[in-house]
């Protein structure tokens, strides 16, 4: 059995959702930002169902997104479980939040932002105060049985985050999905640095269409997203995404049609506003639209004498 909880959060996103399942363990997967708002909704959202917070046996994390990640140290029963790189962030690693800083710095440069914007770097480890502080007792990856809730399986479903996991139930052609198919908007594929430090930077969008494709090779019936209504038309939703995606990245193609540009001049052009906000998800935006035209032998990439990366038309 499967009971949608709604929790308010500070972000643009609104709600986000975690689920209660009753099986072997008493299991709650993702539990809201770290806000009293949030803490509260959690606590009478659980009444409401006859469980108290001490009552819950497990949590799951989808993602280490804040808005999934906050309160999973808020239950004092509670083993937590989730992808290894949700540890990166929730054990508030020094030595990673170093290297998270050189990786945006060296990757803002590449993609010819100004110097006036390199202080947002910074800025970017902000989502760390709404997560959870406390590492995970258990690892989970592709294929691995969920402890304590007997048929679920985690899939690896990289793409939104370097974290993703979604959880499906074969026999009930179910998924806990996480971020990654929303009933009423696409899921951003934000860059996020690689955890084997030696690769390259991730091609999230090229992650994030793959891991969506997977999803047409299973009979699902209902994804419960990370936010909104679950969704019931999972095959034709992922195909009209797709469609939508590859619609944006052409209108992206046709802005090189008057000679090379770096990303962050063609993030100013796809978001004149959005992009002073939110520079690291806009540049994740861009960038990926050209990960996706490069794939398809549309684009090139070079890089100028000073490290910066223009892509052109073939």
């Amino acid at each position: 059995m499967i009971q949608q909880l709604t929790i308010p959060t500070p972000y643009a996103v609104g709600d986000v959702n975690a689920f209660l399942v009753k099986g072997d363990a008493l299991t709650l997967i993702d539990a809201g930002p770290r806000t009293k708002e949030a803490h509260a909704a959690l606590v009478h959202g659980l009444k409401e169902l006859g469980i108290r917070m001490e009552d819950i046996e497990q949590v799951i994390l989808t993602h280490h997104h804040p808005d999934h990640s906050g309160w999973a140290d808020g239950f004092l029963n509670a083993e937590v479980s989730g992808h290894v790189y949700n540890n990166l962030w929730l054990t508030r690693n020094p030595e990673f939040f170093d290297y998270h800083d050189r990786f945006y710095l060296d990757q803002f440069k590449q993609q010819g932002v100004p110097g006036e914007f390199l202080g947002s770097v910074k800025k970017m480890k902000r989502a760390a105060e709404l997560m959870a502080e406390r590492p995970l007792d258990r690892i989970l990856g592709e294929g691995d049985e969920l402890p304590g809730l007997p048929g679920w399986t985690a899939l690896e479903t990289l793409g939104h985050a370097q974290s993703h996991l979604s959880f499906w139930n074969a026999d009930e052609q179910v998924l806990i999905g996480g971020d990654l198919l929303l009933e009423k908007v696409s899921s951003n594929p934000i860059v996020e640095p690689p955890l084997d430090r030696t690769a390259d930077r991730p091609e999230t969008l090229l992650q994030y269409n793959r891991s969506l494709k997977r999803l047409l090779e299973l009979p699902v019936g209902t994804v419960y997203s990370g936010h909104g209504n679950p969704v019931t038309d999972a095959h034709e939703l992922i195909r009209q995404r797709l469609g939508k995606q590859h619609d944006r990245a052409m209108k992206v193609y046709g802005m090189l049609a008057d000679g090379p540009k770096s990303v962050f001049e063609l993030t100013v052009r796809l978001f004149p506003s959005a992009y002073r906000r939110e520079l690291g998800l806009t540049l994740s935006e861009t960038l990926g639209q050209m990960d996706y035209l490069q794939a398809s032998g549309l684009i090139t990439r070079t890089t100028d004498p000073e490290g910066i990366e223009r892509y052109e038309q073939t």
